[in-house]
């Protein structure tokens, strides 16, 4: 049973440490990162590693985050990963910075990347690492989450993303439900 890996972002320099590309920084920390071979396809960069429970693969998509399933439904149609088998890693606003929570399907929170995948994908059925992010106090919510972090939140970024990443390789090793169940809503700062 193959499985898919999506981190969502922004492509350019201009996006790298904003809060909605907090997933591809997760991806950057995972412990076999160096071992990925990565090649250009599918609208985005993607990668795969073979694991005890089937290949998992792994796309970056390098569309805007508003178009993130045109990169994400031709890789499943071509390895048929089916959406059930999508892990969709992405940034949340509701939950407080620094809070992970493994999900499966639900609504999409006005958030356009999983929007974009669920049109193009035909369903929400996929399973979620939301990543919080908090909310911005006052102002505009996509200036926010096109913002970087603040100084205070990047004295614990490492943590955050740290987090995340065992939090995917959980999910490569032992799936989605023993992960989900394990994991719970996990904060990198109260262990």
């Amino acid at each position: 049973m193959d499985r898919l890996v999506v981190a969502l972002g922004n492509p350019g320099r201009e996006y790298e440490e904003t809060r909605h590309n907090i997933g591809q920084m997760i991806l950057e920390k995972l412990s076999f990162h160096s071992d990925l071979v990565w090649k250009s396809k599918f609208k985005g960069q993607w990668a795969s590693k073979e694991t005890e429970l089937g290949k998992v693969y792994f796309l970056v998509p390098e569309t805007y985050m508003n178009l993130s399933g045109e990169s994400v439904a031709p890789l499943c149609k071509f390895f048929k990963v089916s959406i059930e088998n999508i892990l969709v890693v992405h940034d949340e606003l509701d939950l407080p910075y620094g809070t992970l929570m493994f999900k499966n399907g639900g609504g999409l929170a006005g958030h356009n990347g999983l929007k974009s995948i669920a049109q193009l994908m035909g369903g929400q059925s996929f399973t979620r690492l939301r990543v919080g992010i908090g909310r911005p106090e006052r102002g505009s919510v996509s200036d926010f989450v096109l913002s970087t972090f603040s100084s205070e939140e990047k004295i614990n970024i490492d943590d955050v993303l740290e987090l995340g990443a065992k939090g995917i390789e959980s999910f490569c090793e032992k799936g989605f439900e023993k992960t989900a169940k394990s994991f719970g809503k996990k904060s990198a700062f109260n262990g």
